[in-house]
């Protein structure tokens, strides 16, 4: 069993059984027939990955991991907010007829900022303190910009990363507000490893720790069904991930840089209902 689906049934099995509903709350969130989307939780999920030791990938059910490299390329590459520059349909219930998301996500890591170097991004500030300032506690990245939230169609959900350099190993920690365990979790944590990779390699560094910090780790009252199905499943061993060693331009990774050898997800026939 792979540490991701061992976690991913530890917290899942954990938010069931002693998890909170929001049932007797009025929510935001609702199903696509209008029906409120309430929700059990458990507050506080701190989860721990070795990318030494494997690629944190759900062998439960099958991760789209491709189409989740390209979200986080187009974040962390394109700096984009619109949905005309990213090739899947996630986003679309939150877009504008222009396809814009608002000032969300990638426009954030766009903005430039005045540093003693320079003006630069977020994103070019962490190339460059990876580089140059690796000893430095102060590289991280924040999406959660309260002047610009009025203007953002959804508050980010992973709003922050903070970068650690430990002799040559590159860690990072992942702060998550809000989290749907069945239809994001996994999707979020591959992305994230995918990127301490990728700024592990065009830093002379290597690859060590992802903490995920879920500050609202929640399953959807018509997901439990499907949860319950997938707690009494088998897992399979993780995948063996590859990246293409050639690039060291953080710009120049595609979604075709990186592959995944000996995938082999359990057969997953559920259509999981998006709350929106």
């Amino acid at each position: 069993m792979s540490r991701a689906d061992a976690l991913f049934l530890q917290n899942c099995r954990d938010i069931l059984d002693h998890g909170v509903w929001d049932t007797d709350l009025p929510v935001r969130p609702h199903w696509e027939d209008g029906t409120p989307a309430h929700t059990v939780k458990k507050f506080g999920i701190v989860n721990r990955y070795d990318l030494q030791e494997e690629f944190p990938i759900l062998t439960l059910r099958r991760t789209y991991w491709k189409t989740a490299v390209d979200e986080l390329l187009w974040i962390w590459q394109k700096k984009s907010n619109n949905i005309h520059d990213l090739n899947g349909h996630i986003w679309d219930e939150w877009a504008d007829p222009d396809g814009s998301i608002g000032k969300a996500y990638g426009y954030q890591l766009s903005i430039k900022h005045q540093y003693p170097e320079g003006e630069m991004d977020q994103v070019d500030r962490v190339l460059y303190d990876l580089k140059h300032n690796p000893a430095s506690r102060r590289i991280l990245t924040s999406l959660y910009n309260h002047q610009d939230l009025h203007e953002m169609n959804l508050y980010p959900c992973a709003w922050s990363m903070t970068f650690n350099v430990s002799g040559n190993v590159l860690n990072a920690i992942l702060n998550q507000r809000s989290q749907d365990m069945l239809a994001a979790n996994n999707w979020n944590v591959v992305q994230y490893a995918v990127l301490v990779h990728m700024l592990a390699q065009v830093s002379g560094l290597v690859p060590g720790q992802l903490v995920h910090v879920i500050a609202d780790a929640h399953i959807y009252d018509r997901h439990v069904p499907i949860i319950e199905k997938m707690l009494a499943q088998t897992p399979s061993p993780a995948p063996v991930f590859r990246m293409d060693p050639s690039v060291t331009d953080f710009y120049a990774f595609t979604r075709d840089s990186f592959s995944l050898e000996g995938y082999t997800p359990a057969p997953f026939e559920d259509q999981i209902p998006i709350a929106i």
